[in-house]
C-alpha cells in the first residue's frame, strides 16, 4: 500500500513551490501571463482537499464539499488559459476573451447544478466537466510552456512534462478516483508530476539558462551595424555559431542553413503566419504586426539570448514606412542592449535618403 500521508505532504509542498517560483517570476518581468499563472497556482495549493485543509484546521461540512471542491477547478481553469493565452499572444484577443467567457459560464451553470443535486450523487457526472477543464487547463499551459516560453534545457522542461502528467490523470479523475488502488497509484503520480513541474520552474526561474547563448568574448554589448551579411560574416566570424534572434528577410529553407537549431527566427513577410520550423525555430510574421514582436524578442531575452540580428529594415520601410521602421528599429536597439546584449544590423544605407541613413548610422555604435 501506499503511505498517503508522506504523498499528501510532499504534493503539498510542490504546490507552495510552484506558487513561490512562479511569483518571483511574475516580480522580475512585471508579466501578466506570469501574473495569471501565478494567481492559478495559488489557488491549486489552497485546493480545497480534505489533506490539504485539514493539518490547517479548517473543515468543511460534508454536504457543502462537493460543490465547493469544484470551485478551485474552476478559477484554476479560467487563470490558467487567460495567463497561457498571454504568455503565448502577449495580448487576450476577442475570440479568446469569448473562450474564457465560456468556462465561465460553463462554471456557473455547473455550480448551479451541483447545488441543486441534479447529478443525483454521481461522482463521475458531477466531477467530469470541472476534471475536464482543469486538465484541458494544465495540458495547454505544457503546450505553451515547451513551444514558446521554456527553453530546451532538459531540467526546465520538466516543468511542461510534470504540467502535462498531472493533466492528463485529471482527464482519469471522473472514474478512476472511485477505484481505491488505482486513486493511490494516480495520486502517487501526480505527486510526482508536481514536483516534476516544481523543479523544472524553479531552475527555469532561478537559474536561467545562459551559457549556451554567450557571445564570443570580443563581442562586447552594443548595436553594430553592417551593409551586408558578408561584412557580418568577415567581421563576426562567430554569430552565426551561436544561438540568436534573428529578425530577418531570408527564406526558411536558408533561415535552417544559416543559424543554429537553437535559435529563434522571425521571417518578417506577408505570405503566411505561424511557425514554421521547430529547429531552428522559425516563424512567420507580418509586418504589420512588428508592435508586438518587440515584447516576443523582450521574452528571448529573458531567456539567455544575447545577440539579436536584424536584417529587414528596407522590406519594413516600403511596407509599413520609414517611421514605424526606424521607431521600431530604436526599441529594438534599447531592449536589447539594456540588457546587456547586442544588436547586430545589416542595413544597405544606400536605400534610404540621405536624412534617414543619418538617423540609422547615428543609432549604431560601430565595431
Amino acid at each position: 500500500m501506499v503511505d498517503v500521508n508522506w504523498i499528501a505532504i510532499f504534493n503539498f509542498l510542490s504546490r507552495w513551490l510552484l506558487f513561490t517560483a512562479a511569483a518571483y517570476k511574475t516580480y522580475q518581468t512585471k508579466n501578466k501571463g506570469w501574473a495569471l499563472i501565478t494567481t492559478a497556482f495559488f489557488i491549486d495549493a489552497l485546493d480545497i482537499e480534505s489533506y490539504i485543509l485539514t493539518p490547517l484546521g479548517i473543515t468543511i461540512p460534508k454536504c457543502s464539499y462537493l460543490m465547493a471542491s469544484k470551485i478551485p477547478n474552476f478559477y484554476f481553469s479560467i487563470f490558467t488559459f487567460w495567463g497561457s493565452f498571454h504568455l503565448r499572444y502577449l495580448r487576450t484577443s476577442f475570440k479568446q476573451l469569448v473562450y474564457l467567457i465560456a468556462v465561465a459560464v460553463v462554471s456557473y451553470v455547473w455550480l448551479f447544478l451541483l447545488a441543486i443535486d441534479a447529478f443525483h450523487g454521481s461522482f463521475a457526472l458531477s466531477s467530469s466537466v470541472p476534471s475536464l477543464l482543469l486538465a484541458g487547463a494544465l495540458i495547454y499551459l505544457a503546450y505553451v510552456m515547451w513551444s514558446y516560453v521554456i527553453g530546451r534545457r532538459w531540467v526546465d522542461r520538466l516543468f511542461p512534462i510534470g504540467l502535462a502528467l498531472v493533466g492528463f490523470l485529471n482527464l482519469t479523475y471522473p472514474v478512476t478516483r472511485p477505484i481505491a488502488w488505482f486513486a493511490e497509484i494516480a495520486f502517487l503520480l501526480a505527486a510526482l508530476g508536481r514536483f516534476m513541474a516544481a523543479v523544472g520552474l524553479s531552475t527555469f526561474v532561478f537559474y536561467p539558462l545562459s551559457e549556451p547563448h554567450r557571445l564570443p568574448e570580443t563581442f562586447k554589448p552594443g548595436a553594430y551595424l553592417f551593409e551586408s551579411e558578408a561584412e557580418v560574416q568577415k567581421r563576426l566570424p562567430e554569430l552565426f555559431k551561436r544561438d540568436i534572434v534573428a529578425i530577418t528577410r531570408v527564406s526558411p529553407e536558408l533561415a535552417k542553413e544559416r543559424f543554429t537549431p537553437n535559435s529563434v527566427v522571425f521571417w518578417i513577410t506577408r505570405a503566411k503566419e505561424g511557425e514554421i520550423s521547430e529547429s531552428p525555430r522559425i516563424m512567420a510574421m507580418s509586418p504589420s504586426k512588428i508592435g508586438i514582436l518587440q515584447d516576443i524578442v523582450a521574452k528571448e531575452l529573458e531567456k539567455g539570448y544575447r545577440a539579436v540580428y536584424f536584417d529587414a529594415m528596407e522590406y519594413l520601410s516600403t511596407e509599413v514606412g520609414f517611421t514605424t521602421a526606424v521607431k521600431f528599429l530604436l526599441s529594438l536597439k534599447d531592449l536589447t542592449v539594456s540588457r546587456g546584449g547586442s544588436l547586430v544590423g545589416v542595413i544597405n544605407l544606400s536605400a534610404f535618403k540621405d536624412n534617414e541613413a543619418r538617423i540609422i548610422r547615428k543609432e549604431f555604435e560601430g565595431d
